[in-house]
């Protein structure tokens, strides 16, 4: 079966937020004063998640991605990962996180069947890591990322949300991070779902801009898309370095067209698009005991509702109430 929206798109990547929940601090994601976390009533139990998952990857939904926040605050995500693996029909189990705990089990999830892990790394130099995460870890963070290297989870990528004036100046260490490491950096625009609402437009940088940075310093080959769908446009190092540049580029070049993508929050509800500004409770639905028919039907209900396109670009564009931390990565 193949899970299709009103515009003809087959959806078949499903991120799961497993906690809105985060140790770090990023200003773009989450703010600095306390956070009014959801009742952990309210947070889908280890269970609910894998009943809805069934329930999707029986749709035709086969790439599944653990996110939160920080998916690895929640206890025992190895149980979570490892049932999530054994789910007939999924091709590919990955988990973005921002690698605090990675070092010590990397090695953990990538025997429970995690396959690959993406770390969100915003800076490479100390000072500018505390200033954008407001936590001095980034030793922590990098020592994480080796330990997903050693544990053979493949590929690492690394996110690196792009803030004019604040980081772009990193493009090309970045660049010689990913040779030294041969890893998968990716520069994505910097989005307006930040909690303070600091977003504009000149803070944004086009990834073609630090592309071209890079490639005067590392001449770069394209790779060609594995999918219509895939996010980021890929480039080698054309000297046959190893690793790779990518350039997720939502606000300069939307790829909405070809979006496989659907979000289902830590919450329970149903996102069709990261800049919706409706959602729908799928939790409420599961919880007054609904069958596995009722839910999927409910499930391609709300997929027919996804969005054509966001509306960044549109002088009537209305942010999303809820951040990055609480729709999930």
């Amino acid at each position: 079966m193949t899970l299709r929206d009103s515009h003809g798109r087959a959806i078949r990547d499903l991120r799961i937020s497993i906690t809105d929940r985060c140790n770090f601090r990023c200003f773009y994601c989450m703010p600095q004063e306390a956070m009014e976390w959801q009742p952990k009533s309210e947070i889908l139990s280890y269970e609910e998640i894998l009943a809805l998952a069934e329930v999707f990857v029986a749709l035709g939904v086969t790439k599944l991605r653990v996110t939160g926040g920080e998916p690895m605050l929640r206890r025992d995500v190895e149980a979570l990962v490892a049932r999530l693996s054994g789910i007939a029909g999924v091709e590919d189990l990955a988990l973005t996180t921002n690698a605090h705990f990675l070092g010590a089990r990397a090695r953990g999830l990538r025997e429970a069947g995690l396959r690959r892990v993406t770390i969100s790394l915003d800076s490479l130099d100390p000072e500018r890591f505390a200033l954008l995460t407001g936590r001095n870890e980034l030793p922590v963070v990098l020592g994480g990322l080796d330990a997903a290297l050693e544990a053979g989870l493949s590929p690492v990528k690394v996110n690196c949300v792009v803030i004019g004036g604040v980081n772009d100046d990193q493009a090309v260490r970045f660049a010689a991070f990913a040779r030294e490491k041969g890893i998968q950096v990716r520069f994505i625009e910097f989005m307006p779902l930040d909690n303070g609402k600091v977003w504009r437009r000149e803070l944004v940088v086009p990834g073609e801009e630090l592309r071209r940075r890079i490639h005067d310093v590392y001449p770069l080959a394209p790779v060609r898309s594995e999918s219509p769908s895939e996010t980021a446009r890929r480039w080698r190092f054309a000297d046959g370095a190893p690793g790779e540049v990518g350039f997720i580029n939502p606000v300069t070049q939307p790829f909405c067209g070809h979006c496989s993508r659907i979000r289902l929050t830590a919450d329970g509800m149903i996102r069709t698009c990261l800049f919706s500004t409706a959602e729908h409770n799928l939790k409420r639905l599961l919880r007054a005991g609904a069958s596995r028919d009722e839910l999927a039907a409910f499930i391609v209900a709300a997929v027919d509702k996804k969005e054509d396109r966001h509306h960044i670009n549109d002088p009537e564009f209305v942010q999303p109430l809820r951040t990055m931390s609480c729709i999930g990565g």
